[in-house]
């Protein structure tokens, strides 16, 4: 059987061994004396490609834990791993099937055979039809009801089908073509849809539905909605097909549905809805930011595909953010990661990331069933600086709790407005440099006494003002956010979490605990509604259950 399905234990790697001690002998470790003792830190652990330089010598690293560090990936077999994902073999397990979202980025003219057949020209086929309508909608001859031109466009879809296209057409804004406004649906919560379709206009609007199965309730229970609004709004049966579109695997429950065939892209059962974006689902994405945008941005993520195949792990972005992550987990006992994107695009790239490596790497046993000795995954967390440095970024500086960060800023604005840029970018370089530079307490006394200060008031106040510092960050500097650069920064983030799986042991494809909570759902709704016996529910849930019921009747 491969590796992946009876992976290592990898705290029974010598490199894990050796990475223990190592753990202990940096305890006194000080990242202001490493740059103080060495001009060239910063050349020696730092990378660029395509555009985008990684700074990681902000970390609790020396040249030896590195190179451990880059053992315990060669120890825990991740060169044949990638191989394996690459290929097109069943790295999911648990489902028995490739996850080839990298397929969705090779470019026309390569070839990848899986089970007999090439994906890349059906991967090229939807491209080609994506383009077609795309340049249908964007010049007008994609018509509504009432023969005006598509507007609107409102994807709905949740999970994977949302978080990833909204961060790239947010992302992306600068790009978007004119005449087409995107909106996302999302949430079954009611308040949602009524907020959004309040600000359209039924003849000029254009639904896309997307969802693999075509079964998930959140999607189709706003899909329903959606339709239900079209008709009330003067819309007819017979030109259902000119407002919704549908984004599936599962035709014939999208064909029920009241959508027509040729309306229909395919998504493959190979490509998991986190990693989703560069296929079929990222419709929304093409219509907003065009087809030549959306290729440029698979074209980013290729490049980045290629850096994580061909370059030696300790030049390889993906694997040095990795190893760096299991560092902090599994060493330092870091049960938390901030991303902190200094950009009002990258608002959202923080909840991407939330569902790209908690859903991935939230696991509790390996790939052949067995349990883990150690931590995995790790909470994601953060937002937009420099909003944080108003509010949680207290916590980073002074609280106990060990959180690295990743920084991610880009060079050049899309909207320069006096030095406003220049100030955004310095508080970016200024938050790493503070989480490891600190305050010593003799500083913040010494500051006091400089003020004027009594005695007494500098050793009251002093502690207060002290920060530990020698906190852990990357700075990832884009030139500027573009769709080639994001592509690769997204492509980046996607092999990060692949490889922490591949050491750990665990599947980054599968989320069978996201499926307990769908089909409780399911029972809860049947108690809520009457529909089955109030009987049966844990103590707690049967008095939520009442008290909803009791309100309602009222």
């Amino acid at each position: 059987m491969p590796h992946y399905h009876n992976p290592l234990d990898a705290s029974q790697l010598p490199a894990w061994q050796q990475l223990q001690q190592q753990r202990l002998n940096m305890q006194d470790f000080r990242m202001t004396e490493a740059f103080a003792a060495d001009a060239q830190r910063f050349q020696r652990f730092s990378l660029n490609h395509d555009g985008m330089l990684l700074d990681f010598s902000k970390n609790l690293l020396d040249d030896t834990t590195l190179d451990l560090l880059m053992q315990l990936a060669e120890q825990s077999q991740l060169q044949p791993a990638i191989q394996a994902l690459f290929n097109g073999e069943p790295v999911n397990a648990s489902e028995q099937r490739p996850a080839l979202h990298t397929a969705l980025r090779r470019p026309i003219g390569d070839s990848l055979v899986v089970d007999g057949e090439d994906l890349i020209p059906l991967i090229h086929d939807v491209l080609n039809n994506m383009t077609e309508l795309v340049n249908r909608i964007h010049n007008g001859l994609w018509r509504g009801y009432s023969e005006k031109p598509i507007t609107d466009i409102v994807n709905i879809g949740i999970g994977g089908s949302f978080l990833g296209p909204q961060l790239v057409s947010e992302a992306l804004l600068p790009f978007a073509q004119q005449g087409v406004h995107c909106h996302f649906l999302a949430n079954i919560d009611g308040s949602e849809f009524h907020e959004l379709s309040n600000s359209l206009n039924a003849e000029t609007t254009l639904f896309i539905v997307s969802s693999k199965s075509f079964s998930t309730l959140e999607t189709l229970k706003n899909a329903q909605a959606a339709r239900s609004w079209y008709l009330a709004q003067g819309g007819s049966e017979a030109s259902i097909h000119r407002h919704f579109i549908a984004v599936s695997s599962n035709i014939e429950a999208a064909v029920e549905f009241g959508i027509a065939a040729e309306n229909i892209l395919p998504i493959w059962d190979w490509v998991g809805g986190r990693y989703s974006l560069w296929s079929a689902i990222g419709l929304p994405i093409a219509l907003y930011i065009g087809m030549s945008n959306f290729k440029e941005l698979l074209a980013g993520a290729w490049s980045m595909d290629q850096h994580f195949q061909n370059a030696p792990f300790a030049e390889n972005m993906p694997v040095i953010l990795a190893m760096l992550g299991i560092w902090y987990s599994d060493f330092w006992q870091a049960q938390s990661h901030a991303i902190l994107p200094y950009d009002h695009y990258l608002r959202n790239f923080t909840q991407h990331l939330q569902q790209l490596d908690m859903e991935s790497n939230g696991k509790h046993v390996r790939q052949d069933g067995s349990a883990l000795s150690y931590p995995s995954g790790s909470v994601i967390w953060g937002g937009v600086g420099c909003n944080g440095q108003h509010a949680y970024h207290q916590l980073l500086h002074q609280g106990t709790l060990l959180v690295p960060a990743d920084f991610i800023v880009p060079v050049v604005s899309h909207n320069q407005i006096a030095d406003h840029h220049q100030w955004l970018y310095a508080n970016c370089l200024s938050q790493s440099q503070a989480l490891m530079q600190g305050k010593s307490l003799e500083q913040a006394a010494q500051e006091l006494r400089d003020k004027g200060l009594p005695e007494d008031e500098v050793a009251r106040l002093a502690p207060h003002k002290a920060i530990p510092g020698n906190r852990p960050s990357n700075t990832l500097v884009l030139e500027r956010i573009c769709p080639r650069r994001l592509g690769a920064l997204i492509a980046l983030y996607e092999h990060k979490v692949f490889v922490q799986s591949v050491v750990w042991g665990t599947n980054a494809f599968d989320q069978w605990g996201v499926e307990l909570g769908k089909v409780l759902g399911e029972d809860v709704y049947q108690r809520l509604t009457g529909q089955a016996s109030l009987n049966g529910a844990d103590a707690s849930t049967q008095g939520l259950i009442n008290f909803f019921r009791n309100r309602h009747r009222g």
